[in-house]
């Protein structure tokens, strides 16, 4: 058998190398490289281990070789590039025991000194080991004239023979295109090269490409037409940000399309190897995402959701949830579970011993109160302080009048009248409450009145709503009237027909306003999750991490700056796609629009506007705040007690003040952002490829100085952590509780004279319960949501670093410090305003307080907490 392990191994003999100074008259300089082996990773990887320790006695080793940044090398071949040192060799790889937990392993490196490297740059790595490293630092000490010199490598090293380039790592310096010293010049700008690719070929996990391609991968035509979606990106019908590249081969049925992984191998969608998850990150992800990910996504399921043959009866049923857990039918569904579930798994995924009881933890909304959420204050709270507070806008003119194109659509103005609210003004008329910013909408009309027909076709019965609210004196808005609309019977062109509903607390008109606020729910639940969330976060982000790492060196300043941002996000992308926003996956499944989901997506993203993603011009543009350069923040909340944008301004402006103090260090002048290669190729390819259907836009910063470049990153950074954070960890808070926020409904409002409207009379709550979402679509729902509300282990908040040596600039370290602590004094203060009974918003009839924008957090459903990176 050893002798098969031997033969395994290719190559010559290359021992280790006899230099001029083996007998040991030249100086040493010694090293200690961190790195963490897949064998620590992965349990299953033995053979990988043990080919290894055969290298290792071949003297196949690791091998690493120093890059002078100051002598460039004699050949003429290499021209400037910085002169290389002779290799030097990982010691005691073998004897080095691996702990039995994930962990790093810390080997010893002497490097034989040469006068003509004199101050080390970089230096490359060879593995010639048969699996990858997770290398860490390298930290060489004593190094004549300059002491220690660090270098951050976090990164996957694969064996040699699978790099086209050699791995080269750059010291812990930073360094604008034209400071960087000559020796290194050529060796940054071809890893940036290697880093592009050629845009050929299917990427491999050792690939480290970073490219662009279209939503071209969501469908799946060679599954049937029931399958196939529009390919978003590309098109002035269908635009989208581009997603990366993974070269898989087109589908067989239409080359347009790429064909799909296997539902097991979904896991395994290409991202480059450094932007997967680590290994904490992927622990956490499988458990929780087992329950929801693997059993779910069976063909089985859809029969299973058409018939639905099981609905709640009651609250009570719901709440069993949470108390005890609910009894799953016999069935494929259960058979699956069985089937392809670990035995070790099924208590985490039941977390009860009886096998067919799904149990979760009790969602925040109903902790204090299992009624409040029903109230009109918690209702209207929940617009300023729940899981989507960013739609809301105020009313300028009534009644509310559409933008959509009358020649298609008809008239879509608004049906509700002054004899719908007048009595509910607190003494206002309606012009009066107007000019005085007292009237205000959640508006999700125009958004889904395109599609309504086409929606209603499936098994989702709603509406598009338009809900009016006024505000108080104590600050709280009060609901005036819904208006929900569906299209035409005989057509688009003869406009809408619209029922308005008005609040009321008993009998069937209470019953009736109960479920207008339901259709609501769902609208605005579906509206959150594709466009608040999964739009304007994940999506719109992808592309500034792949441009960032096409031009922006490790050198670089902005590289430096916005890396921690990007974090994990390429890859639960990537696992989105495969398995959550793909055609049939579980966003359809749970969300209103169904198979029109992503095709939502891309309508709204014509409106997308990269400038008016900064908090306060999407403030002022919805009419919730005014300029007023004597405020603080330059700006005037109109809604005082608005709890997301009071925390969001803090959070905001502590960004933007970090930002431009990090970015006035290092351009000093505005021409120097315009003179900057590299930065100037990065935007310039964002706008004309990663955001390319947008590129003729006026809106984008022209990136000619340092103003643009501070507000520009600022947004970048925003989007990726505490826009992000606000939205998405309150959906298990708020939404995990379905009656709160229903993501579908099964059918219209009863109309006088039905067996639907007596029913409505006499058992309310069962109709709720038969209107919106199912049973078996809730616990799919909220597993679903549970996850994406989770912190993992590893996660990394607003104004901390993974390692504390990011840069050697103490400057930006002082500002970044400087940071930290104004976001520690943020958190007390808004701490402190939950407590503040005069702020009404804060914590709601629910007694809920917001914390969604507290920068830190434990691990798991807390929300609270901001993650510098679009993680889940």
């Amino acid at each position: 058998m050893f002798q098969n392990i031997v033969d395994a191994i290719t190559g010559d003999d290359n021992g280790k190398k006899k230099t001029k100074c083996a007998s040991g008259e030249c100086k040493k300089i010694k090293g200690t490289v961190v790195l963490m082996k897949k064998n620590v990773l992965d349990f299953n990887d033995f053979h990988a281990s043990v080919l290894d320790r055969v290298h290792e006695l071949f003297g196949h080793g690791v091998s690493l070789q120093l890059v002078s940044s100051v002598n460039c090398s004699d050949s003429a071949e290499n021209g400037l590039q910085g002169k290389v040192g002779e290799p030097a060799y990982l010691e005691d790889w073998i004897t080095t025991i691996a702990p039995l937990t994930p962990g790093d392993s810390a080997f010893k490196v002497a490097f034989d000194w040469d006068d003509e490297i004199a101050l080390p740059g970089a230096f490359i790595i060879k593995n010639n080991h048969h699996s990858e490293f997770y290398l860490k630092t390298l930290t060489l000490e004593d190094v004549p004239g300059q002491g220690r010199i660090h270098f951050i490598c976090n990164s996957w090293v694969y064996p040699a023979k699978l790099y086209k380039k050699d791995r080269i790592f750059f010291a812990n310096k930073t360094y604008l295109p034209h400071e960087t010293p000559i020796p290194l010049r050529k060796y940054r700008e071809e890893e940036l090269v290697n880093l592009r690719g050629d845009g050929k070929g299917e990427l491999q996990e050792w690939d480290r490409v970073y490219d662009y391609a279209y939503y071209n991968d969501l469908g799946d035509p060679d599954k049937g037409p029931k399958y196939v979606r529009p390919i978003l990106g590309g098109s002035a019908e269908y635009p989208y940000p581009r997603r990366g590249r993974t070269g898989r081969p087109p589908a067989e049925s239409d080359p347009n399309y790429e064909s799909r992984l296997p539902i097991l191998m979904s896991l395994n969608i290409y991202v480059p190897r450094d932007e997967r998850f680590g290994h904490l990150k992927m622990a956490d992800f499988l458990a929780y995402a087992l329950k929801s990910i693997v059993q779910f996504v069976k063909p089985e399921l859809e029969a299973l959701f058409d018939s639905t043959p099981n609905d709640f009866d009651s609250f009570d049923d719901v709440l069993k949830l949470y108390e005890g857990g609910i009894e799953l039918p016999d069935g494929p569904l259960l058979d699956n579970i069985r089937k392809n579930i670990p035995q070790e798994m099924l208590k985490e995924i039941f977390r009860t011993d009886g096998e067919q009881l799904f149990k979760f933890p009790t969602p925040q909304v109903i902790k204090e109160s299992k009624t409040a959420w029903r109230t009109d204050e918690e209702f209207g709270r929940e617009m300023l302080a729940g899981v989507n507070p960013v739609i809301i806008r105020c009313l300028e003119e009534f009644p509310p009048e559409s933008n959509l194109d009358s020649k298609f659509y008809g008239d879509q103005n608004s049906k509700i009248s002054e004899e719908h609210i007048k009595n509910r003004l607190d003494g206002l008329t309606i012009d009066e409450a107007i000019k005085n910013k007292k009237l205000y909408i959640l508006d999700h009309h125009d958004t889904v009145m395109p599609y309504l027909r086409r929606i209603n076709a499936t098994s989702t019965k709603t509406y598009a709503t338009r809900t009016l609210l006024f505000l108080k004196d104590d600050g709280t808005l009060k609901p005036l009237a819904i208006e929900l609309s569906l299209p035409h019977p005989e057509g688009d062109k003869l406009g809408a027909i619209s029922k308005v509903c008005t609040p009321a607390e008993h009998g069937i008109e209470g019953s009736i306003w109960q479920l207008a606020k339901a259709y609501v729910a769902v609208i605005d639940s579906g509206i959150h999750q594709l466009i608040s969330h999964w739009l304007h976060t994940h999506a719109a982000i992808e592309p500034f991490v792949i441009a960032t790492n096409r031009h922006l060196s490790v050198l670089h300043p902005i590289y430096k700056l916005l890396q921690p941002h990007f974090r994990d996000t390429m890859n639960i992308n990537a696992v989105a796609r495969q398995t959550l926003i793909n055609a049939g996956g579980l966003l359809e499944f749970t969300v209103f629009p169904a198979k029109y989901a992503m095709e939502m997506t891309s309508m709204a993203y014509k409106s997308w506007n990269f400038t008016e993603q900064a908090l306060p011009q999407d403030l002022i543009k919805r009419g919730v705040a005014v300029e007023d350069p004597n405020s603080k923040h330059g700006l005037r909340l109109l809604v005082k007690d608005y709890p997301y944008a009071v925390d969001g301004l803090e959070i905001w402006s502590a960004i933007r003040e970090w930002v431009k103090d990090y970015c006035s260090f290092y351009y000093e002048t505005d021409d120097m952002v315009i003179k900057d290669p590299e930065l100037q190729s990065w935007w310039k390819e964002l706008r004309e490829v990663g955001h390319g259907d947008k590129k003729d836009e006026p809106w984008w910063p022209k990136m000619q100085n340092r103003e643009e470049l501070t507000e520009s990153c600022t947004i970048i950074i925003w989007l990726a952590s505490a826009f992000h954070a606000a939205i998405n960890f309150g959906q298990y808070p708020y939404g995990g509780y379905l009656p709160n926020r229903p993501s579908i409904s099964r059918r219209f409002m009863p109309e006088i004279g039905t067996p639907e409207f007596e029913e409505l009379k006499t058992n309310p709550d069962k109709a709720f319960f038969k209107t919106i979402t199912a049973q078996l679509q809730t616990v799919i729902g909220i597993s679903l949501i549970e996850i994406l509300s989770r912190h993992s282990s590893d996660e990394v908040y607003l104004g901390q670093r993974d390692t504390p040596e990011w840069t050697t600039d103490d400057k930006p370290l002082e500002a970044f410090k400087e940071f930290g602590k104004k976001l520690e004094k943020i958190e007390e203060r808004i701490l402190e305003m939950n407590k503040d009974g005069e702020l009404k918003n804060r914590v709601g009839p629910v007694m809920m307080p917001y914390t969604l924008l507290v920068p830190n957090s434990d691990v798991g459903l807390t929300g609270r907490g901001i993650p510098n990176s679009v993680s889940i």
